[in-house]
């Protein structure tokens, strides 16, 4: 896959993994403070890597569930961020 490509993907699922983040745990995001919130982005982006590997694995095995390994690859990525987010609560 071409660099650019590969760029424009990433940032296709960082935006959805954001989203999902986002509308799940509304109240949660908008209260929370700078640091919390980079906490959930700092494990989001720790976790990327290997969660785009798997995607692309995925995508290149089976093409015609490639739509269905965005979407669990942003939720596993979501799910991350979540996790942090709502440990940084204590």
């Amino acid at each position: 896959m071409k660099p650019s490509n590969m760029d424009t993907l990433a940032k296709a699922l960082a935006n959805a993994a954001m989203t999902v983040l986002v509308r799940s745990c509304r109240k949660e995001v908008a209260g929370a403070s700078h640091a919390r919130l980079e906490t959930a982005c700092a494990a989001m982006r720790a976790k990327a890597r290997p969660v785009l590997d798997q995607l692309l694995d995925d995508a290149r095995a089976a093409p015609w569930v490639a739509e269905a390994a965005f979407a669990a690859a942003a939720l596993e990525l979501a799910q991350t961020g979540i996790a942090a987010l709502k440990a940084s609560e204590a």
